[in-house]
């Protein structure tokens, strides 16, 4: 009875997979890493971007490029992600400070329900004072 009991409160006191805070933090990581493919695999089909001055919705490949180019020409140095979820749509916004060899920049993207599956919708990176 005490070996069940333990399991219980075991068992309890485990976290839960939260599959949108898993997203986040792959993500995260990938950005620290100027991963663009890593990052791509998590795109919707198509994704609003925003890099600097360039903006508009791409193709999970065309963005991926898009990504890429950037992270060539802007080593990233580091990343303060931090993640903060929408209780009423279940949304999931991450924000932080991109650190890159060429200064830096503010950030974001939003994680969105999509049949069943959290994806990307929204990337941006902007200038620090936009």
């Amino acid at each position: 009875m005490k070996l069940l009991a333990f399991f219980i409160l075991f068992g309890l006191s485990l976290p839960a997979n939260d599959p949108i805070a898993d997203l986040s933090g792959e993500v995260i990581e990938a950005i620290k890493k100027a991963d663009a493919a890593k990052i791509a695999q998590f795109f919707n089909e198509k994704v609003s971007v925003k890099i600097i001055e360039q903006e508009d919705v791409y193709s999970r490949s065309q963005a991926e490029s898009i990504l890429k180019d950037f992270f060539q020409s802007h080593p990233v140095k580091s990343f303060d992600g931090r993640p903060s979820n929408s209780q009423k749509t279940g949304n999931q916004f991450v924000v932080g400070n991109l650190v890159t060899s060429n200064g830096t920049y503010r950030l974001s993207f939003l994680i969105k329900k999509y049949n069943e599956k959290f994806l990307i919708a929204q990337f941006r990176i902007e200038n620090e004072n936009d």
